[in-house]
């Protein structure tokens, strides 16, 4: 009985692993444990299936998610029982609201183990809540592997439809252990023989996307294009198109591009820039989440004041309204838009057409005076990173980074990529791991100390590529964005910034991985060049700057703009 179980455990995994692949799984992200064993060795056995291994389940979940972020197509992720479970969540979190698509099989203690006192048995049952797409909890394994691939086959297209995560629970009765033969086994299922024969999935699931129609009589209008997180060629084609009507376009930082109007989260803090743009008849966004809490801010006093029409264009089915403004929302592939688009809108100009950008100019000349600094300083870093030409590919933290990059940045077409889901620290170090494993080109990590700290387990998933890669932290010695933040000031150090003292040098020892400390912004181009153009593997670059310098700069920044 035992072994006819460890049979059933086997097959049962290798039918389902299999269909992964067929529907477009490549890679699967393994933790160690055991009661994940016959998915591990199935996985380890299929020829199709690249294998990714790391200790840190939290840390997995994160690999997984910079693989699916970069592949755009689904990560299997294996882990064991219990505890190892739970710590998926962040990245499935993310996931949920960001539409990667991720595959988490966790093995399970079988139905008779659970509430009764068993080692390392939890209720796994609805354990990761709304943050799925879908829940499958398989029985134990069994002999009704057509009910396995069918139920694999819908959950998949539920997934292809909406992105985010499906969990398959996937309980394992013991033995866990032993040779057995799976072809044996399938072999005395003739109802499995056509689709065992072929390549192809055993259900075929289709949506045929029928493109919406394009209303552009927007097109005579004083209109304003917002890009948030596209692909680079995507942001390209939108902004070279807005730009032959005259429209206003504000970049993104996930865009990876910039315009004549840049620096917008800075100069809609002024009078002057709160008047630019009045008399805009249309607002429209392509792409997912901006990070400008003042753009969206001033949208929705655009829509809600002035009643203008907002259009917002995305091929994510995730609700993007914040604010809970009327708004015309268009589920649509956004390359297929911007076609329609361009055969549309020759020889239509907006009455913003001739736009004088004097002002526009002052702002940006300074900004370029408070970046351009010998000092390595938090603003000259976060401007460098949009225009540095060593690597296309960019990898952006959160928290106080991303705010700076969107105030003074000014990108010229990268690859950026961010968590700006749940726009949380956690596994920012892993989600670049698996962007930069994926894509298998130099790329920069930008992030603050406190998420580096959150996250330096997963400094061992970069110690064994040969690529060269350079994560480059600033150092303010904690949490600076609360400078930014009205928080009580008395308790403002204390319990908000939490300075820790700490600096990287040890940690990189630790994981092999390559190490500077720069002072200064020939310092920081010098090493990061070397490296990238010379190097091999992972270089952490440690920029240690004054605690509150990014703040006050941009208290003088802001007040030099009103005067302008």
């Amino acid at each position: 009985m035992s072994t006819h179980q460890l049979t059933l455990n086997r097959t049962w995994c290798r039918v389902l692993l299999e269909e992964l692949s067929r529907l477009g799984v490549k890679d699967v992200c393994i933790a160690p444990g055991s009661r994940s064993t016959p998915l591990t060795l199935e996985a380890d056995l299929h020829p199709s299936l690249s294998v990714h291994t790391h200790f840190d389940e939290r840390g997995l979940g994160f690999f997984a998610l910079g693989l699916a972020k970069t592949s755009e197509q689904p990560v299997a992720v294996i882990v064991t029982s219990g505890t190892a479970v739970a710590n998926l969540l962040p990245a499935i979190v993310e996931s949920g609201l960001t539409s990667e698509k991720l595959v988490v099989l966790t093995a399970d203690r079988p139905q008779e183990l659970i509430d009764c006192g068993a080692n390392q048995a939890i209720n796994q049952s609805g354990i990761f809540s709304q943050h799925v797409t879908q829940n499958l909890f398989l029985p134990s394994p069994n002999t009704s592997y057509t009910w396995l691939l069918s139920t694999i086959d819908h959950a998949m297209f539920e997934q292809r439809e909406f992105g985010g995560t499906i969990h398959i629970n996937c309980p394992f009765p013991e033995p866990l252990y032993g040779e057995v033969d799976t072809e044996l086994q399938l072999a005395g299922y003739p109802e499995l023989q056509n689709w065992l024969n072929s390549t192809s999935s055993y259900c075929k699931i289709e949506h045929r996307d029928v493109s919406a129609t394009l209303d552009w009589s927007l097109a005579h209008k004083r209109g304003v294009l917002v890009l948030g997180r596209l692909k680079p060629e995507q942001a390209m084609n939108a902004k070279r198109l807005a730009e032959q009507i005259g429209w206003p376009v504000l970049s993104d930082p996930q865009s990876g591009v910039s315009s004549n109007w840049r620096h917008y989260d800075l100069w809609l803090q002024t009078e002057k820039g709160q008047q630019v743009l009045q008399g805009c008849e249309c607002i429209v966004q392509l792409g997912d989440r901006v990070v400008s809490k003042r753009l969206n801010q001033w949208i929705a006093q655009q829509v809600r004041e002035y009643g203008i029409t907002y259009k917002v264009v995305s091929a994510s089915h995730q609700r993007l309204n914040p604010d809970h403004v009327p708004q015309n929302r268009l589920i649509t592939s956004i390359d297929g838009w911007l076609a329609l688009l361009n055969d549309r809108i020759e020889g239509h100009r907006s009455p913003w057409y001739d736009f004088d950008f004097t002002w526009h100019i002052s702002v940006q000349q300074q900004v370029e005076h408070y970046c351009e600094s010998e000092q390595a300083t938090e603003l000259s870093v976060a401007r460098w990173i949009t225009q540095q030409k060593h690597a296309s590919d960019v990898f952006i933290g959160n928290s106080m980074i991303v705010r700076l990059i969107d105030m003074v940045g000014f990108a010229q077409g990268q690859q950026v990529y961010t968590n700006r889901g749940a726009s949380g620290i956690d596994g920012l170090v892993a989600t670049m791991a698996g962007v930069h494993a994926h894509i298998q080109k130099p790329m920069i990590c930008l992030l603050g100390d406190t998420s580096l700290l959150h996250d330096l387990n997963s400094l061992a998933l970069l110690s064994k590529t040969r690529v060269a890669n350079v994560v480059l932290v600033t150092n303010n010695d904690g949490g600076a964005i609360f400078d930014l933040l009205p928080v009580p000031e008395q308790q403002k150090s204390r319990l908000y910034q939490m300075p820790h003292g700490f600096d990287f040098q040890h940690a990189a020892a630790q994981f092999n991985l390559g190490y500077e400390n720069v002072l200064t912004m020939a310092q920081l181009e010098q090493n990061v060049a070397k490296h990238i153009q010379h190097g091999e593997g992972t270089l952490l670059v440690e920029v240690t700057t004054p605690p509150n310098q990014a703040s006050e700069q941009l208290k003088a920044l802001i007040a030099k703009l009103n005067a302008l």
